[in-house]
């Protein structure tokens, strides 16, 4: 929740600038008295009749005066905007509360709210509020809603003042504004283990016994419920206090979600597009795999990982799990297709070193993609894929038999090398092929062991 600016409605006009607002405010009825006032004016010219020179007079000069006197006005209104929540999924609503505070010794009029959104939030929320005490306040409130994930702007606000003989309008614009990010719709996941991790990527927590001889022992201070049989006397005699040996050092999983966002690689746009499924997917992985303890990073084709900063660049210890989630979660909320047409960036990143588990969403790949994305398995503890093949998303499936799918062939290149590889149906349900995964791995893991060899993911 975030709270808006608050300030007050800008003039921004000189005094001659400003007196041409004001005339240009007029309202169909402040024009046509206007103009009822100026023929009024000629008749009684042309016709010597002084007394509809008066009338003409009068009809003239009302709105001239109802504008002077709108101008005049100097309402001392100060004007906030506050978001429930400031970040939501995408389908979802989220409430706009606005306030208006009346901080001067007089009385306001009629006063009219519009708050500018973009289209997608909706249609553009108008209020009209009545006279407002000196010291008072009034508070509404909208809802907005977006089927589509990005960031959108909210504001300025927005104040029309109006005479009571509506002869006159006049908007004044706060100059503060607020951003509503939303997010790609996130799917629960099952809490399965993903048979067949390598050793120590199991529940997101490791220990490595510490190697260091009696002597090299680090110690720290006891803590109530510490083992007894970890007391180090000799530090406890050095320092006075009750010491206990750190044979146990706490290491985070990791685990790295790679996301294809190559243009060339997806068809079709929309919200039951593929590309948003896979930035759904990996939204849905990285929140899964935060609450499991892991440490996660965000990987895109282009090289680009977030956080880009800490041990690795992965989201470590030191990084709170709602703070690596939300930043993770804003570029999701705007990621968008590159213009490259490769992944041996995304390669390069993931060959420095062994990072852990990899699940990645791929769309199209060729040959060569794919043999790129094959060796990636040589520096994962653990390899997960998704392909979605944009073609049975963007056309309705067929009865006609056809050539052999390219996507079957990918993925059978892609189990060969190690992954658990999966094709992704039209509109399919994460969550079932999590479970799918798992089996698969499961029953990849016990084939290993009955042949006797090694497991190799």
């Amino acid at each position: 929740m975030t709270s808006g600016g608050t300030g007050h409605p800008d003039s921004g006009h000189s005094e001659k600038g400003g007196i041409r607002t004001a005339l240009a405010g007029l309202t169909t009825r402040g024009r046509s008295f206007l103009a009822a006032g100026i023929a009024a004016a000629i008749c009684s010219y042309v016709l010597g009749q002084s007394d509809l020179l008066r009338v003409g007079l009068l009809l003239a000069a009302l709105p001239l005066i109802c504008t002077f006197f709108l101008y005049r006005t100097r309402y001392r209104v100060a004007g906030s905007r506050r978001l429930t929540p400031a970040r939501v999924p995408a389908g979802s609503e989220a409430r706009v509360h606005l306030r208006m505070d009346n901080v001067s010794r007089l009385p306001t009029g009629l006063l009219m709210l519009q708050d500018r959104v973009p289209y997608v939030l909706g249609p553009r929320p108008r209020f009209v509020l009545d006279r407002v005490e000196p010291g008072g306040r009034r508070e509404v409130s909208y809802r907005v809603r977006s089927d589509l994930r990005g960031r959108y702007p909210l504001g300025p606000l927005q104040l029309r003042l109006t005479d009571p003989f509506g002869m006159c309008e006049l908007t004044r614009s706060f100059s503060t504004y607020d951003t509503l990010t939303v997010i790609p719709r996130v799917e629960a996941l099952p809490p399965v283990r993903l048979s067949g991790e390598s050793k120590g990527y199991g529940d997101g927590r490791q220990r490595s016994l510490a190697l260091a001889g009696e002597d090299d022992v680090i110690p720290r201070g006891y803590r109530y419920g510490d083992d007894l049989r970890r007391v180090h006397w000799r530090s406890t005699a050095r320092y006075g206090e009750l010491m206990v040996r750190r044979e146990e050092q706490p290491q985070r999983a990791r685990c790295t979600v790679l996301l294809d966002t190559r243009g060339l690689a997806f068809q079709g746009a929309g919200p039951d597009s593929a590309f948003e499924w896979a930035v759904s997917g990996a939204a849905s992985v990285l929140v899964h795999m935060l609450e499991r303890g892991f440490s996660v990073r965000l990987l895109t084709d282009t090289g680009n990982s977030v956080p880009g900063e800490g041990a690795d660049g992965f989201a470590g210890a030191s990084q709170e799990t709602a703070d690596a989630a939300g930043l993770m979660m804003d570029t999701l909320a705007v990621v968008d297709h590159s213009d490259g047409a490769g992944l041996s960036r995304a390669y390069d990143v993931l060959r420095g070193g062994n990072e852990g588990l990899l699940v990645a969403f791929f769309g199209d790949l060729d040959e060569e993609q794919a043999a790129i994305v094959a060796k990636m398995r040589q520096r994962s503890g653990g390899a997960l894929a998704f392909l979605l093949d944009s073609t049975p998303w963007v056309r309705e499936p067929t009865d006609v038999p056809g050539p052999l799918d390219r996507s079957e062939e990918r993925l059978r290149m892609l189990r060969e090398a190690g992954w658990t590889a999966l094709k992704v149906p039209r509109a399919a349900s994460l969550a079932e092929l999590w479970r799918l995964a798992d089996r698969e791995r499961a029953g990849l893991a016990a084939t290993s062991g009955t042949n006797g060899g090694g497991t190799g993911s």
